[in-house]
């Protein structure tokens, strides 16, 4: 069985009232180079733009003039005195400063 739906057929309801739009009241705006009586008005401070930045926005601004500035400093003499040791075979490994500075920088990043 079909049946046919006939837009044309079906009774249409009533449009709603549309009620006339109220104007709001436009204020009368002077055109560029016309005489004025009064002097235009300086913006205030306070409703002047604003932008604070976050301490983590903040660490991040200082962390990217810092890596624009260019490679970190190397400490030398760090960095042969670990050499030497490695080379002697005598570097020790020692867990739990590892699990320390693991757990405070999990502590940090977790913030």
């Amino acid at each position: 069985m079909t049946s046919k739906i006939d837009a044309a057929s079906a009774p249409r309801p009533a449009p709603a009232p549309v009620a006339a739009p109220v104007a709001a009241p436009v204020p009368a705006v002077e055109r560029a180079g016309a005489p004025r009586a009064q002097p235009v008005a300086a913006v205030p401070a306070a409703t002047a733009d604003n932008l604070r930045l976050t301490g983590e926005a903040e660490s991040l601004r200082v962390l990217q003039k810092q890596t624009r500035a260019g490679p970190a400093p190397m400490d030398m003499a760090k960095i042969d005195a670990l050499r030497a040791v490695l080379a002697a075979g005598t570097y020790r490994i020692n867990p739990a400063e590892i699990a320390r500075r693991l757990d405070a920088l999990e502590r940090e990043l977790s913030i």
